[in-house]
């Protein structure tokens, strides 16, 4: 069931809404990829970590991925299971409780592992470690999100790797993608095999990182199937780990704003919202992308002023926490709803409290329409962030 447009006017405060049902279909589909290629997927914190909804993933995943000892933390706890866990740098006053937290650490750089590796086994003799690798390629087209961009920070190419690895790595970590298609994915497996298949015969697992987005309508999950298949025919003794992030929350539903008011200033007119682009929808102005917005099409400068084409601007002090132009089929109105589609990857988990502006609160539409309230913010949530 998606939100309807009735339901979002009866709202008068900014409101995340997760959709139920869109979420379980992400969820089947995933949990199918992972039984027919006979592959383990697991979900990203970094993308999604709205825990009051993990009893839902738990019906179809058993892992989840973190990247910092509060990720590893929440796992354990609300996930109920420990974390494949990847850090550019742990850091010695944090490495001991993210290895009780871990079943999986994978290491950046061969100076963490010599520092590390054998405090982690003490902390957690179970814990299976790992390396992350860099192939030198990726088709991320934006550096900004590129994990192999030249210059890096992530990982190990395969010049810096000894012939024999210590023996107690166990695996590879390795992350290439961004919202990408199988065909992506088929292509850099090339590269990945070239740089580093020599190496497999000492490994047991091998991690392709996120950027999976096997849940989008044009993503081809049968090729996937294929290529996972074909890679186990291979490789018969690796066990294959994927993390994607956006894959999971893709298209399971929209940050609702209202309107407050309505500004003009040499003839563009901008539509000011109760929420705000640089704390509740930073990546429109990192990357920048345009979201989608509901009865609403993105338009360019040219078409400012048109009749019905409002810039969309937050409401914090910061000149540039505005979005674009977009052109809707009448004059808004102070008070009526603007739903950005497709808010609850990334965008959740990126949120923050700058210039102290109200936080949405966090909503779950059940399968059966009933809207539940999981999370309001308040002034000592705000306050609680600088004690």
């Amino acid at each position: 069931m998606k939100i309807d447009t009735q339901t979002c006017r009866e709202l008068n405060k900014p409101i995340y809404i997760l959709e139920e049902n869109r979420l379980r279909r992400n969820l089947r589909l995933i949990q199918r990829v992972a039984k027919e290629a006979d592959v383990e997927i697991i979900l990203a914190f970094k993308a999604y970590a709205l825990w009051k909804t993990f009893p839902i993933f738990r019906e179809y995943i058993h892992s989840t991925t973190a990247s910092s000892l509060s990720e590893a933390k929440l796992g354990l706890e609300e996930f109920g299971s420990k974390t494949h866990t990847f850090s550019p740098a742990y850091t010695d006053y944090e490495i001991d409780e993210i290895a009780l937290c871990s079943s999986h650490l994978q290491f950046n750089s061969l100076t963490q592992y010599e520092r590390f590796h054998q405090r982690v086994k003490v902390q957690n003799p179970d814990i299976q470690l790992g390396l992350r690798v860099n192939p030198e390629y990726s088709e991320v087209g934006v550096d900004l999100y590129n994990p192999c961009a030249p210059g890096t920070r992530f990982g190990l190419t395969a010049a810096k790797l000894p012939e024999v690895l210590p023996s107690d790595i166990e695996g590879f970590h390795c992350h290439c993608h961004c919202e990408s298609g199988a065909d992506v994915f088929e292509r850099t497996l090339l590269h990945i095999e070239n740089k580093f298949s020599k190496w497999f015969p000492q490994l047991k697992w091998i991690n392709f990182g996120g950027g999976h987005l096997m849940t989008h309508a044009d993503y081809d999950v049968e090729l996937l199937i294929s290529i996972l298949k074909e890679f186990h025919k291979r490789y018969p003794w690796l066990q294959v780990i994927m993390e994607p992030g956006s894959a999971f929350a893709w298209q399971t539903g929209p940050l609702v704003s209202q309107v407050v008011d309505v500004v003009e200033d040499h003839g563009i007119k901008t539509a000011i919202l109760n929420v705000s682009f640089t704390c509740h929808m930073p990546d429109c102005l990192e990357m920048p992308y345009f979201p989608a917005v509901r009865f609403s099409e993105h338009v360019e400068d040219s078409y400012k002023e048109e009749a019905n084409v409002y810039r969309l601007g937050g409401n914090s002090c910061l000149s540039g926490d505005f979005m674009g132009y977009w052109k809707f089929d009448h004059p808004l109105e102070i008070g009526e709803p603007v739903i950005f589609e497709d808010m609850m990857h990334y965008t959740t988990v990126k949120t923050h409290t700058f210039n102290g502006i109200s936080h949405p609160a966090i909503g779950l539409l059940h399968e059966d329409g009933e809207l539940e309230i999981l999370r309001e913010y308040s002034y000592e949530d705000y306050k609680s962030r600088m004690d």
